[in-house]
């Protein structure tokens, strides 16, 4: 993101809920979280596999 002209707002660090999430904000000021959640199984092309679903 910081290389497309983005701003690192909060570096991405270890949650509560056992995963990582941090911040950013694009070139127009919106902010944007990225999170990872390691109990979130995903598919063979990256879909989420969310058990009951």
């Amino acid at each position: 993101a910081v290389k497309a002209g983005g701003k690192l707002v909060k570096p991405a660090e270890k949650a509560f809920w056992g995963g990582y999430s941090g911040y950013f904000a694009d070139p127009d000021g919106n902010l944007w979280e990225v999170a990872y959640n390691p109990f979130a199984p995903l598919g063979p092309k990256g879909e989420f596999q969310w058990n009951g679903f």
